[in-house]
């Protein structure tokens, strides 16, 4: 699967010819039909037609499906793959089963397929036939229908489903990906991230403990201070670590009565923000990563600006809640 990076690179170079980069952020102080004119003559969405802005939607898959075609056709190899894609599946088999036990359609549940047909998925999960689905993803919808026998239905709750789900992603990635030092360190830092923040919505260290995804540097000790009820000293527990600003910035925001939606979206845009502030050094495989992750980046932003603008929305508050890219 291995493929000629400089070959992939030039495609890049011809493709980010139509990124809307900083437009975007002008286009906040613009009319939706304005906004929707200019991503389309800039190529945003290409292939597809919104005959009006409350069809943008038709742009961002249209784009989503692009992005998605471009990392089958040039990821490096298939721990790159499996990194970009297979969240999708285990989000697919998540949907398929609360589809299952909740006796709705799985037809706007649905995320574009991962590595698995979305068809494939709800077959298995519907039939039970789970080795269909690999090792781990397998052993993940198995437990999450057990949470639905006669005895336990009334219990199982979304918040479960969503640890099952979110623990074995985790572990399936170290599996395939890690064996990539950079995307290992992608992993552990968003594990790390990740654990944080379960620990800050958790009312107990016990239970928190049995939520934290595999793959992170920081021990149980070091997260179970986050339950200190003296801030300074749960903060200062991460002094000598890389997440201090950002567990600084949750637990200020916790302590306000604030949403962690800031540390949300900081964990949310990891990736970009890594490859940003490294761009005159990637190598290898990295500009690839890079460009997927930027397209990725933009296609979220312009769903929030088309929602943003539709709502009426202030210029600073669209901006103030865009993902930042470069």
């Amino acid at each position: 699967m291995a493929k000629d990076v400089l070959f992939t690179n030039g495609v890049i170079a011809v493709k980010e010819t139509h990124l809307l980069k900083d437009k975007i952020f002008k286009l906040c102080s613009a009319s939706a039909e304005e906004a929707l004119r200019v991503a389309q003559e800039s190529g945003f969405g290409k292939g597809a037609e919104a005959a009006s802005v409350y069809e943008y939607e038709k742009l961002v898959s249209a784009d989503e499906a692009d992005i998605d075609a471009f990392i089958r056709d040039y990821a490096p190899s298939r721990a790159e793959a499996a990194y970009l894609l297979s969240p999708r599946d285990f989000h697919n088999a998540k949907a398929a089963v609360k589809a299952r036990f909740g006796g709705l359609s799985t037809e706007n549940m649905l995320a574009p397929a991962g590595l698995i047909p979305a068809e494939e998925i709800v077959d298995c999960v519907n039939s039970e036939n789970y080795a269909r689905l690999g090792e781990v993803l397998g052993e993940a919808v198995k437990e999450a229908v057990s949470l639905f026998s006669d005895e336990t239905q009334a219990e199982a709750s979304g918040a479960e489903i969503g640890m099952i789900f979110e623990k074995a992603l985790y572990r399936h990635l170290h599996e395939t990906s890690a064996k990539i030092g950079l995307l290992k360190k992608l992993l552990t830092t968003k594990a790390d991230m990740t654990n944080i923040l379960t620990a800050l919505r958790s009312k107990e260290a016990e239970y928190a403990a049995k939520c934290y995804v595999t793959g992170g540097k920081l021990s149980e000790k070091q997260l179970a201070s986050l339950f200190e009820e003296d801030t300074e000293n749960a903060v200062k527990a991460f002094e000598r670590t890389p997440y201090y600003d950002f567990v600084k910035k949750c637990v200020t925001d916790k302590a306000a009565g604030l949403p962690l939606t800031t540390a949300e979206r900081l964990l949310e845009s990891y990736e970009t923000e890594y490859f940003s502030q490294r761009k005159y050094e990637l190598q290898k495989s990295q500009p690839f990563l890079y460009y997927v992750f930027r397209r990725r980046a933009e296609n979220a932003n312009v769903r929030i600006l088309f929602v943003c603008l539709l709502a009426g929305m202030q210029e600073s508050e669209i901006k103030r809640r865009l993902r930042a890219i470069d």
